[in-house]
């Protein structure tokens, strides 16, 4: 990959959450971040804090869901910043929370769009920029939900089932031109989706404790090595942060040890 320092990405759902914890962590490392999000609370918390931390971010309020607000994010960074190297896909919501004859029809379309269609389209308006460098790093926000079914999330299964599906063709596609992408499963960590899925209570994950869940900032770390290194060999897969071969290898990393596989 090029110089790792100064990098641009573009990090979606940026107001909370792991997408705050990851834009801040980026930051921290020295990438300049756009956060965006579909509203503007929570940003302005999110770019303080990079700001006081002494790295450099900017906000645009764009709904993942609207092509022609992607196409304009890019605009943005690029207006800005002049590149584009990583794009993370972090906006998603969980609702509708139901049995699918209970659910709420436009919810559940909505669950679908922000999730999947949303990953598209922040990818479909980046994919020129890519191109045209010969280089990007993609990292999707994924989830075990991608893999099996679970009572009650049918349209977030399902979405980020399309997720995975969308991580595989991106690589088949544009691996050879020099894209790396990434299905980054976080786990779970204690944030408003959580809570959400708490007060649900229809199946195990909502019985899990608050207390129980690491702090965003946990797989925010995770998601941000797999930003920086891009590690060719598991590029177009799916993986999970805690995977005891990969906690092990982001460890040996950190530790000055690095086994990342580069080409």
């Amino acid at each position: 990959m090029s110089d790792k320092k100064n990098h641009v990405a573009i990090v979606t759902g940026a107001s909370r959450g792991i997408g705050a914890a990851t834009a801040v962590a980026l930051a921290k490392g020295g990438t300049r971040v756009i956060l965006m999000a579909r509203t503007d609370e929570g940003l302005s918390n999110t770019l303080s804090i990079i700001k006081n931390a002494g790295g450099t971010a900017k906000a645009i309020v764009a709904d993942v869901c609207d092509y022609d607000a992607a196409v304009s994010a890019v605009n943005f960074t690029m207006k800005n910043f002049g590149q584009l190297d990583i794009l993370v896909n972090n906006a998603g919501v969980i609702d509708p929370v139901d049995c699918i004859g209970d659910t709420d029809p436009k919810k559940w379309s909505l669950c679908i769009n922000v999730n999947l269609i949303g990953s598209y389209n922040m990818v479909r308006a980046g994919l020129d920029v890519f191109l045209e460098q010969g280089r990007g790093t993609i990292v999707n926000i994924s989830s075990g939900a991608a893999h099996y079914a679970l009572k009650g999330w049918s349209a977030y299964c399902c979405a980020k089932a399309g997720g995975a599906m969308l991580t595989q063709a991106i690589h088949k596609e544009y691996g050879v031109s020099g894209i790396r992408v990434f299905g980054v499963d976080p786990g779970v960590a204690d944030t408003n989706m959580q809570s959400v899925i708490r007060s649900s209570g229809f199946n195990p994950i909502s019985q899990m404790p608050c207390k129980d869940l690491p702090h965003p900032n946990h797989p925010a770390k995770a998601i941000a090595w797999f930003c920086r290194e891009a590690p060719i060999d598991l590029a177009g897969q799916e993986v999970s942060i805690n995977d005891k071969s990969l906690k092990e290898r982001m460890w040996q990393a950190s530790s000055g040890l690095s086994v990342t596989k580069e080409s």
